[in-house]
């Protein structure tokens, strides 16, 4: 059974730092792709970022370039969004998805993840 456990979401001021967690189980890490995804209330869920493992192609937000950053631990089964410079409108629910073998081009789209975490929240304060 393909699991999917984040964590690491909190309260931080803007310009702060914090790093979320994806600890994935249940699959061959290697064979899928990651991807981080957020929904702030009112909205939609919208894609942030993804890493395909068995090329380490990624994809970021333009919202998000140059202040997060993906990467994953294999051995731990486990991949990271370090979020630098955090801003209010950041604020949201975090979802890491996997998915097998996904094209490039969907990365970002959110209907290809057929697998999903339960979330972790993530406030920015001004």
């Amino acid at each position: 059974e393909v699991q999917l456990v984040e964590s690491g979401g909190g309260l931080v001021q803007a310009g702060g730092s914090l790093r979320l967690s994806c600890a994935a189980s249940g699959f061959t890490f290697d064979d899928y792709a990651i991807g981080w995804f957020r929904q702030a209330p009112g909205k939609e869920r919208e894609a942030v970022s993804s890493s395909r493992h068995w090329d380490d192609i990624t994809y970021y937000a333009d919202s998000v370039k140059g202040r997060f950053t993906i990467s994953s631990d294999n051995a731990k089964n486990t991949v990271y969004l370090q979020m630098n410079s955090l801003k209010p409108e950041d604020t949201a629910i975090y979802y890491c998805a996997a998915a097998k073998g996904i094209l490039r081009w969907r990365l970002r789209d959110a209907r290809f993840y057929p697998y999903w975490g339960q979330g972790t929240q993530v406030t920015v304060s001004s």
